[in-house]
């Protein structure tokens, strides 16, 4: 499989850079990403750790909707 991309990627001059800016943009937003965490404030991380816990919100659908047969 690999052979017939391999061909058809011969003939574009200069197409060595993409596997290289892939890498490139992955790293930077994977660092990005974790700069971003570690900068968290603990107040913001519980607050987010804790919103599928809380009560009291609002669900736009009712579950028996799902299953009812017309």
């Amino acid at each position: 499989m690999l052979r017939y991309i391999k061909h058809n990627l011969t003939g574009i001059d200069g197409v060595e850079i993409y596997p290289i800016l892939s890498l490139l943009i992955f790293v930077l937003f994977f660092s990005g990403v974790v700069w971003y965490v570690v900068r968290m404030k603990k107040k913001e991380i519980d607050t987010l750790s804790n919103i599928p816990l809380e009560d009291g919100t609002v669900n736009n659908y009712d579950s028996t909707q799902l299953f009812e047969t017309k």
